[in-house]
């Protein structure tokens, strides 16, 4: 092993991030995905958190790890390593093997080992570590990582069928209440509130739901230094891109065009960058957690392929920080968080699909639901309904897919309008959008 890091100074950087010697900030509690998480630690398998960069993958780590804590589990049973510390050097499986060795030497863990990797993406070579650490029972794992692509290709190859996965986004709008000091109490309780409700939910979709932006008061600094290190950290050195003004044109472009239509040829003739280039880079931002592409529903994979896709932002407020403002964006930014929460539900819910629906006649949904082999739902986002020309596009367009898909139901998400109707037999159902992301 060559520059082994001293031993000591390792075991220093380690006491920073452990709860060896000192109570660490556990921030808000996430039950949502600590409950799935805690399920999980029962398992041999190697468990995963994966999701976007700063959406907390890290604190949901510390709350993992505290709840062990509370249920019994000595401190030096738990080893919590986040490799995004600079104070590492030579990011590779010897530094792996020091650490533990170190930890071991160190505080002589007695029982079960539960080993925290954090950021794990930043060691070259971890996989086959990590199954072999697996397979020889020498801990119960648990890794985060900030790109889908690294870590499903590779778990793919190395770890078939042995780990179990959580992907984490930013704050759903039930978790940002609860970070905003707002208590809900039950649904009444809710329906009471609903002035102050919807003066959060403004803020919601304006400056988005990173955990440090809904926290500090400097939101716009906080998005741009994130959107600095996606940019520079998880896109240009991690994929080596020498274009890297065409990539950040190409990030500005779809970040001021959520919830539309694109194509990569018609992106790239935009932006004068070849098609290639356009399909390579956006392939990279959708593993980076930047954005997410909608396909449109078909039964044909041909046409659901040549179909152009929807594009949505990680995040409302990033895309109102780099994106290009312009008037009409609330609807988008609704739509947006609409995307985003179906995101979450079918990240519960490994049956669930999510799909962009339009006919021959350009009469296009929002949002079909499939769910196993049959679509089960359709949602029109439509935050104002007043304009009754809109209202009927809006309508024929929704009662068109129902009929395709042969649903009696169908939903209809606004900004503040409430009810039901029937319209050509039948029942569309209108829902605020507040309600809605609560579960009302």
């Amino acid at each position: 092993m060559e520059n082994k890091m001293d031993k000591n100074e390792l075991i220093k950087i380690l006491e920073d991030w452990n709860f060896w010697q000192k109570d660490l900030n556990i921030g808000v509690i996430r039950n949502s995905y600590l409950s799935v998480l805690e399920k999980m630690l029962s398992s041999e398998q190697v468990k995963i958190i994966i999701g976007a960069r700063r959406s907390g993958k890290s604190y949901i780590m510390r709350q993992l790890a505290y709840n062990l804590l509370r249920n019994g589990v000595s401190k030096k049973q738990i080893l919590i390593v986040n490799f995004e510390d600079p104070r590492f050097v030579n990011l590779n499986t010897d530094l792996l093997d020091q650490i533990f060795e170190t930890y071991r030497e160190f505080l002589s863990p007695e029982g079960k080992v539960y080993l925290f990797l954090d950021e794990i993406q930043e060691i070259k070579g971890w996989e086959k570590w990590v199954r072999t650490m697996q397979e020889l029972g020498k801990a119960n794992i648990i890794i985060s990582g900030s790109n889908a692509r690294l870590l499903s290709k590779e778990l793919a190859t190395v770890l078939t069928g042995r780990h179990l996965d959580a992907t984490v986004l930013p704050l759903s709008f039930l978790e940002f209440l609860t970070f905003r000091n707002f208590q809900v109490e039950n649904k009444l309780d809710l329906v009471g509130r609903n002035a102050e409700i919807k003066s959060l939910l403004r803020e919601y979709l304006e400056f988005g739901a990173f955990p440090m932006v809904v926290q500090e008061k400097e939101k716009e600094n906080i998005l741009l230094a994130y959107f600095d290190d996606v940019l520079n950290k998880d896109l240009v050195y991690r994929y080596k891109i020498r274009k890297g003004e065409k990539l950040k044109s190409l990030i500005k472009f779809y970040l001021s065009n959520i919830a539309s239509p694109v194509t990569f040829t018609s992106s790239g003739k935009f932006l004068q960058i070849s098609t290639d280039t356009v399909e390579k880079f956006s392939g990279f931002l959708e593993t980076s957690y930047l954005v997410f592409f909608l396909k449109r529903f078909s039964f044909k994979v041909r046409e659901q392929e040549k179909s152009p896709r929807k594009v949505y932002a990680i995040d409302t407020g990033l895309a109102n920080t780099v994106g290009f403002r312009f008037s009409g964006n609330m609807g988008r930014l609704i739509e947006n968080a609409v995307f985003l929460e179906l995101k979450r539900r079918a990240y519960a819910n490994p049956n669930m699909e999510i799909y962009y629906w339009k006919n021959e006649q350009q009469e296009e949904v929002d949002f079909v639901i499939k769910e196993n082999t049959k679509v089960a739902n359709a949602i029109q986002v439509c935050s104002d309904i007043s304009d009754i020309t809109t209202k009927k596009r809006e309508l024929r367009s929704l009662g068109k897919a129902m009929e395709t898909f042969g649903l009696e139901n169908g939903l209809v998400i606004t900004e503040d309008v409430e009810g039901e109707e029937i319209v050509a037999g039948k029942k569309i159902h209108y829902v605020p959008l507040w309600k809605w992301l609560l579960k009302i």
